[in-house]
């Protein structure tokens, strides 16, 4: 856009006033030709980091071939695709689509309607929890357990409701003859980085067990080796029945999966969902050959070596700040809460050529390329101390 020129875009997002034009691994370059070291990845997209080799080859070459051609028909990229991750996760189906809003759309739906056509009963709602975030469609923002992405939207959607975090009696509380199913992030990334304690997991798990009640584990942020495993309820030692993912799934393309369970196959008969673009010839090529480099180079193994390394320089050097509160995290999804607000800390970083975002008002969120070494981590802890000693 040139200067002084009024943009014709809904002001719906704040924006860094930085013009990004070029990536490589964990670097970016604005029109300026000013390089950061990004410590976002795209909001946990780039979890290869920017532009990664063998995506980037497998999407020419699909270029050249086919784009689009709508789920009328046979794609082999999505079996492909699908193959891989049920295989490597406790799934046997798989859904795709575009986003993680859509995603735990079509979770919500496939949950209802599991009960309603197949067992046969009227069950409906669904317990979420209290700083969880699904997405921003009607349904997914009533869904997610923070009040601010809800102004403005109401009436909402019946059939949601919200327990706190590690909270089984709560969660309890609000059983009834219409619940339908538990939903969860395992880690709540935009709200501050708070983790789900295990044995609490473990006995919703149990609670959807003995009550018939579908157990939702969001991955959209988690997935796709973010945590040091390739899906964050392999750290919990439960069998979700339904997982969501997107973000880091296509590197950057477009593309969302919803994982169930083979339960579940006759609630989703033909017709009964569905979506244009989902599962493109393109988005599942990027997909397929980023789980393939995932799995091949044991990047989620990488990703939890490297975040012990990062949480471990964070503790060592932010102890002399008395304004940091806590830093917390599970492989390279990490967050540090500080005692007041981080927009102007923020802001500083990206003055000194270091991009992070915030995970609520006061808290830090990192979330850099799966592949980030060792060298990258100590240039970012360098830069992070001169800001916080100047701030």
């Amino acid at each position: 856009m040139n200067p002084g020129e009024k943009s014709v875009l809904f002001p719906n997002y704040s924006k860094y006033p930085i013009t990004i034009i070029k990536g490589k691994g964990s670097r970016l370059w604005d029109d300026k030709n000013n390089q950061y070291l990004d410590f976002m990845s795209g909001i946990s997209v780039c979890n290869l980091g920017h532009v990664p080799l063998k995506v980037k080859l497998k999407v020419q070459e699909q270029l050249e071939q086919l784009w689009h051609v709508s789920n009328l028909f046979h794609i082999p990229n999505q079996e492909k695709l699908g193959r891989i991750l049920t295989v490597k996760s406790c799934a046997d189906l798989i859904f795709f689509c575009n986003s993680g809003a859509e995603a735990n759309e079509a979770a919500i739906k496939l949950a209802r309607r599991y009960h309603q056509r197949v067992l046969e009963n009227q069950r409906y709602e669904i317990i979420t929890f209290e700083g969880s975030f699904h997405g921003r469609t009607l349904a997914t923002l009533t869904a997610t357990g923070q009040d601010k992405v809800k102004e403005g939207y109401r009436p909402l959607p019946d059939g949601f409701l919200h327990a706190p975090l590690n909270d089984l009696m709560a969660v309890k509380s609000l059983l009834s003859d219409r619940t339908a199913a538990i939903m969860i992030e395992l880690v709540q990334g935009e709200s501050g980085i708070h983790i789900a304690d295990r044995v609490f997991i473990q006995q919703i798990s149990h609670l959807c067990k003995e009550n018939q009640l579908l157990l939702i584990v969001d991955e959209v942020q988690t997935g796709i080796g973010r945590t040091g495993k390739l899906f964050a309820y392999e750290h919990y030692g439960i069998a979700p029945d339904i997982i969501t993912l997107a973000k880091g799934l296509g590197s950057g393309f477009p593309i969302g999966a919803m994982l169930g369970k083979e339960k579940l196959k006759a609630a989703f008969s033909a017709g009964s969902h569905g979506s244009t673009f989902g599962g493109s010839p393109l988005a599942t090529i990027a997909a397929l050959a980023t789980i393939e480099t995932i799995l091949e180079e044991r990047v989620s193994e990488r990703a939890e070596k490297m975040g012990k390394y990062l949480q471990q320089r964070l503790k060592e050097e932010l102890a002399q700040y008395k304004f940091v509160k806590e830093v917390r995290g599970i492989g390279l999804l990490i967050g540090i809460e500080f005692t007041e607000p981080v927009f102007e800390i923020i802001t500083s970083l990206y003055q000194n050529g270091l991009l992070v975002i915030s995970g609520g008002p006061n808290v830090i969120r990192l979330l850099p390329s799966l592949y980030v070494t060792d060298k990258e981590i100590d240039e970012f802890i360098d830069i992070l101390c001169h800001v916080l000693s100047d701030h």
